[in-house]
């Protein structure tokens, strides 16, 4: 079956998100664009992945738990994890890995954590846009003995991507599915770099704003909409 998906949205949590980027309304507007399933994927944190999850089930949309992880390279993956609990093991290990930086409010914007009815639980107080010390392959090691997934994000920008930073996918850590941003010209892009052809390429939003989460527009096929399911094709 074909499930329109968006797996790279950030909450209100991520300091360079809107503020109007709250679980109910993520998961209202992915319910309105016709979205089958999304992922909240704040920087290096899961704090917001609880109630996007039980607001995803009040409305009928899958939503995985995860985090856009930056490795020590300054590369940017999207983490997806089977359960909230497996978001926060690695949000523990990723804590750990962090500096320790407190986050200026006044630079970076505020890293908000809600609930699931929208009100604020409190704020990170740790600066979360930032690399932390973790290889890429730790992250893969880390988010696969945790039964989650791991995508190279956005690998078609300048910044903050594995092309950008490595020139190149590298052959190990395996991975079958690459992220492309929502600009992206993928036959172009796939042209000009010929051995992303053995990858499977995903398009994401990496939306920070409501009117950014994508509409109709990606889709992956899977045999059920559950996230074992989608775990087990992106893996």
């Amino acid at each position: 079956m074909k499930a329109y998906i968006d797996l790279h949205i950030h909450s209100s949590l991520s300091p360079c998100s809107d503020k109007d980027m709250t679980p109910n309304n993520i998961v209202n507007m992915a319910y309105l664009k016709g979205l089958d399933i999304i992922a909240v994927t704040d920087h290096n944190s899961a704090e917001n992945c609880d109630a996007m999850v039980i607001c995803g089930k009040k409305r009928g949309i899958i939503v995985v738990p995860g985090m856009e992880l930056e490795t020590r390279e300054e590369v940017h993956l999207v983490c997806l994890f089977p359960s909230v609990a497996e978001a926060h093991r690695m949000q523990e290990i990723v804590y750990n890995a962090l500096p320790d930086i407190e986050n200026r409010e006044d630079i970076f914007g505020q890293q908000i954590m809600m609930d699931e009815e929208d009100n604020i639980s409190g704020y990170q107080k740790r600066l979360l846009l930032t690399a932390s010390s973790l290889s890429i392959d730790d992250a893969f090691m880390n988010v696969s003995s945790l039964g989650g997934v791991v995508i190279p994000a956005h690998v078609d920008r300048d910044s903050y991507s594995m092309i950008s930073n490595l020139g190149i996918i590298p052959k190990t850590p395996k991975m079958k599915y690459i992220e492309v941003s929502r600009t992206c010209y993928v036959k172009r892009f796939v042209q000009n770099n010929p051995y992303l052809k053995e990858f499977n390429i995903i398009r994401s939003s990496d939306a920070h704003t409501l009117g950014d989460i994508f509409e109709k527009e990606s889709f992956i096929e899977l045999e059920e909409l559950s996230i074992e399911c989608l775990l087990g094709t992106l893996g």
